[in-house]
């Protein structure tokens, strides 16, 4: 299978439906099956190529939610959006039991930013035969804020993801089924953000279809000092810059703003191989 389809827009928009109480930015709006289906609705209407669904929040300092819980909360939001839409679903869990059910009810990807470390991830993730989407993180949500450190952050996010798509491929998952996410926010500093945002292209050019989220983080608050509520604009900015350094999705709140974004994008794209 290939991950993003010739149907897929390159770069491509992933819209975000957090089906939690606890989301930092939308927490609780979602979590009724109906209100997330009007919401991607929406999302597909102003043009998103992807919906993410999450059923755990992972902001700095969540706690993990029961799996019968989070089961309760994806399962019908996935039955709702599959049912009833066109669009590509990504299910955002760690857990195989969720994997599992997800690729059942009709998922394409899971994007997991623990990288399939839980017990049981690898095989329930080689087993549904989806695309993965692994993501470097330092620490787990509870305190991976606390204290970040690293000698080199390129360097290090790149020789984890490196390490963990070899092993995911020993264990039977190929490596055109897998995403690389460098991970915006998890473990990492201001600094460290906008250093992996400067150097994306290093990513990139590895040859992997790379996963961008800094829609609405703190990284996007600590430079425009804007609140979660008045972060588009900084957010859209900084899914422009991704895209022009290759990321092939990013996943954004403002779908309809990142839409826009990523079709100037593509234009400039189209125009520059056609005088090349």
């Amino acid at each position: 299978m290939t991950i993003l389809s010739e149907k897929t827009p390159s770069p491509a928009v992933m819209g975000v439906i957090n089906a939690t109480p606890d989301s930092f930015s939308d927490g609780g709006r979602f979590i009724d099956p109906g209100n997330a289906l009007s919401q991607a609705r929406a999302m597909v209407e102003a043009g998103v190529d992807w919906v993410d669904i999450g059923g755990e929040s992972t902001r700095p300092g969540a706690t993990p939610v029961p799996l019968q819980e989070e089961l309760d909360r994806v399962c019908p939001v996935i039955e709702a959006i599959h049912r009833e839409l066109d669009v590509p679903i990504s299910l955002d869990t760690s857990a195989p039991e969720v994997m599992r059910e997800g690729a059942r009810l009709g998922i394409s990807m899971i994007n997991d930013v623990r990288s399939l470390e839980r017990e049981g991830a690898v095989a329930a993730a080689r087993d549904t035969g989806l695309a993965v989407c692994i993501m470097h993180r330092q620490g787990e949500p509870e305190t991976m804020q606390d204290r970040p450190e690293y000698s080199n952050v390129l360097e290090e996010v790149l020789g984890y993801l490196e390490r963990r798509a070899a092993q995911l491929q020993d264990a039977g998952i190929p490596g055109d089924r897998l995403l690389y996410d460098p991970g915006f926010g998890f473990g990492k500093t201001l600094e460290h953000n906008l250093v992996l945002l400067e150097n994306l292209e290093a990513i990139v050019a590895r040859g992997w279809p790379v996963l961008v989220g800094m829609s609405r983080k703190s990284m996007i608050g600590g430079v425009t000092g804007r609140p979660v509520e008045e972060r588009m604009p900084g957010s859209v900015a900084a899914a422009a810059m991704a895209m022009m350094k290759g990321a092939a999705i990013v996943r954004v709140h403002d779908v309809k703003e990142t839409v826009d974004a990523a079709r100037m994008v593509r234009a400039a794209r189209e125009q520059g191989s056609l005088r090349a």
